[in-house]
C-alpha cells in the first residue's frame, strides 16, 4: 500500500537533483562568461571555502565565487538572480550553524576572504576594510600602521564581515562598545546587482538595517570604522569563584549583578567561565595593574576571592591572551572545524527565580553530561558600559538594555554529535527563559542556534526591530535572494 508513495518521493528526489544539475549548469555558463572567478569543484580551495566550522553542517553550494573586486560580485549576484538561486556572503566561515554555506544545499557562495585589506587614514584615523579581513588580521593591521584599533571579537579567524554586521561583542565592548558601533559608512551590493554607499546622511534605512542584520540585506564589500588609540598598558587578569554549591553560587552571583550593574568601571571587560572542572572571572582591564587592583578589590572582598592570575601587556597582547594563540594574523587558507552544539541569550539582571533555576541546572544537570561544555557569562551592561549608552533604536541590533550576554558550548569530540545532546543546553536556556518575559531576553545571531525556526529566531534575534527590517527586505531585496533559514523575511512576502 506504501508503494505508490515511495515512488512518488523517489520521482520527487530525482526532479530535485536534476533541478540542482541545470541550476548548477547554468550557473556555471554564467560565472564564465561574465569572467566571475570560482572555485573547481573538488580542488583544495573548493575543499577550504567549502569546509563548514561546525563539522555538524554540510552543504553543498551550486557555485563558490571567489571574488576580487566589486565587480565580480556584482556579475554573481546578477547570474544568480537570472538563475534563480539564492546568493550568501561568506566573508569567515565561522557560522555556527553555517549560514555563509547558505545553511542549505544549492546556494551561490560568495567567499569573501581573499578580499581582505585594511587601510588606515593617518590623518583622519579612520580605516576601510574590505569585509573578509579575518580578526586577527584587522587588529594587527590597525595597530601596525598606527596604534589604532575599534572595538571587536578576540576570536582572530572570524571573519570582519559577518561579525560586525551582526554585533560584534568582546574584550573591549564593556569600554568601547560593539564592532557595529563603529562603522561610519558601507558599501554594499543589493538584490539588482546595483552598488550603493550608505551611512546615517546616505540610504540611512539601509545603513540602519546592516547594522544588526547585515546578511539578510547585500552583500558588503566595504566597512570604514572609525578607530581609537587603545591604551598603553592592559591588563590581563583571572580570579576563582567559589561555586561549588548552589547556595554559594547564588550568594556569588548575586554579589556580581549588583556589582556589573552599579559599580563596574567602563575600563573593566570581564566574564565568568563556567565547565565541569569550575567557574572563575576572566577579564581585560584597560589599564595598569595598579588600577585594576585599586577597581577590582572590593569585589573580590565581597566574592571571597583574590586575583589568581594577572598580566600587563599591551594591545595585541590583551588580544592574543583570549585568542589563546599568538598566530593571530590570518588569511586564506583557512581551516578551522569543531562538532559542537551551542546556544546564546542576552538577559537583564536575572531575579531571584531566574538565577536560582540557572544555577540548580547547572549544579545538578550540566556536570552529568560526559562532552565538553563550557557557558560564558559577559558583563555585558550596566550603568558605566558602552552598550547601552548607544540610543536602542540608532541601529537595527535589538538588545542594549541587557547585563548579561551568554554563550552555551557543547562539543563533541570524537564522532558525530549525539541526537538527544540538543536537550542539554535547550534545557539550560529554558530554565533562564520560563522565568523572564521576552521583555527581558533575545538571542544573539553571531552564536546562531539552527534548531529554531525562521520565525522564532527572527523573533529572538531582532525583537523590538523586527517589523521596520521587514519593510527594508521589502524594499531592497523583494525576492529574498540574500535567504538563509534564519534571516530577515520581507513585509511583502510575510
Amino acid at each position: 500500500m506504501r508503494l505508490p508513495f515511495i515512488g512518488l518521493l523517489v520521482t520527487l528526489l530525482a526532479s530535485v537533483n536534476a533541478s540542482l544539475v541545470q541550476k548548477r549548469a547554468a550557473v556555471d555558463d554564467c560565472l564564465v562568461a561574465a569572467g566571475v572567478p570560482t572555485d573547481i569543484p573538488g580542488s583544495t580551495d573548493w575543499k577550504y571555502d567549502v569546509a563548514p566550522f561546525n563539522q555538524r553542517f554540510n552543504y553543498t553550494p551550486v557555485a563558490i565565487v571567489v571574488p576580487t573586486n566589486v565587480q565580480h560580485i556584482q556579475s554573481a549576484v546578477s547570474c544568480a538572480a537570472k538563475v534563480g538561486v539564492k546568493v550568501n556572503p561568506k566573508s569567515g566561515g565561522h557560522s555556527y550553524a553555517a549560514f555563509g554555506l547558505g545553511g542549505e544545499d544549492g546556494h551561490l557562495v560568495v567567499e569573501l576572504d581573499r578580499m581582505n585589506e585594511v587601510k588606515l587614514d593617518p590623518e583622519t584615523n579612520m580605516s576601510t576594510i574590505q569585509p573578509g579581513a579575518r580578526l586577527g588580521h584587522v587588529a594587527t593591521s590597525l595597530y601596525d600602521q598606527g596604534k589604532r584599533a575599534f572595538s571587536h571579537g578576540t576570536c582572530p579567524g572570524v571573519g570582519l564581515g559577518g561579525h560586525a554586521l551582526h554585533g560584534g561583542y568582546g574584550f573591549s565592548s564593556h569600554t568601547h562598545g560593539l564592532a557595529l558601533d563603529w562603522i561610519q559608512s558601507a558599501t554594499v551590493v543589493l538584490a539588482n546587482a546595483t552598488v550603493v554607499n550608505c551611512s546615517t546622511q546616505e540610504n540611512a534605512d539601509l545603513f540602519w538595517a546592516l547594522r544588526g542584520a547585515g546578511s539578510s540585506f547585500g552583500i558588503v564589500t566595504s566597512l570604514q570604522f572609525n578607530t581609537f588609540e587603545p591604551p598603553p598598558v592592559m591588563t590581563v587578569f583571572t580570579a576563582e569563584l567559589p561555586w561549588g554549591n548552589a547556595e554559594q553560587a547564588m550568594a556569588s552571583w548575586t554579589v556580581l549583578q549588583n556589582w556589573t550593574q552599579n559599580s563596574m568601571p567602563s575600563e573593566m571587560n570581564m566574564r565568568v567561565f563556567g565547565s565541569s572542572v569550575g567557574a572563575q572571572l576572566q577579564g581585560l582591564y584597560h589599564g595598569e595593574l595598579s588600577a585594576l587592583k585599586t577597581a577590582i578589590e572590593p569585589l573580590m572582598t565581597l566574592l571571597n576571592t583574590s586575583l589568581t592570575e594577572v598580566d600587563e601587556t599591551d594591545w595585541m597582547g590583551g588580544f592574543t591572551s583570549y585568542a589563546y594563540t599568538d598566530d593571530v594574523d590570518l588569511s586564506h587558507p583557512y581551516n578551522a572545524q569543531e562538532t559542537f552544539f551551542s546556544k546564546s541569550l542576552l538577559t537583564s539582571a536575572l531575579p531571584e527565580e531566574a538565577m536560582q533555576a540557572a544555577v540548580d541546572y547547572w549544579l545538578d544537570n550540566a556536570h552529568s553530561t560526559s562532552r565538553i561544555w563550557y557557558v560564558i557569562i559577559d558583563m555585558y551592561g550596566g550603568k558605566n558600559a558602552a552598550i547601552p549608552k548607544v540610543p536602542g533604536e540608532e541601529t537595527s541590533y535589538a538588545h542594549r538594555d541587557k547585563l548579561y550576554l551568554y554563550e552555551f558550548y557543547d562539543r563533541q569530540f570524537f564522532g558525530t554529535f549525539p541526537a538527544n545532546g540538543f536537550d542539554f543546553l535547550n534545557g539550560w536556556v529554558d530554565a533562564f527563559t520560563t522565568n523572564l518575559d521576552t521583555t527581558q531576553w533575545g538571542m544573539y545571531i553571531n552564536y546562531a542556534d539552527p534548531t529554531m525556526d525562521r520565525t522564532e529566531a527572527q523573533e529572538n534575534y531582532w525583537r523590538q526591530n523586527l517589523p521596520r527590517l521587514q519593510r527594508i527586505k521589502a524594499d531592497v531585496d523583494p525576492t529574498d535572494i540574500f535567504y538563509y533559514p534564519q534571516s530577515i523575511k520581507g513585509s511583502n512576502l510575510a
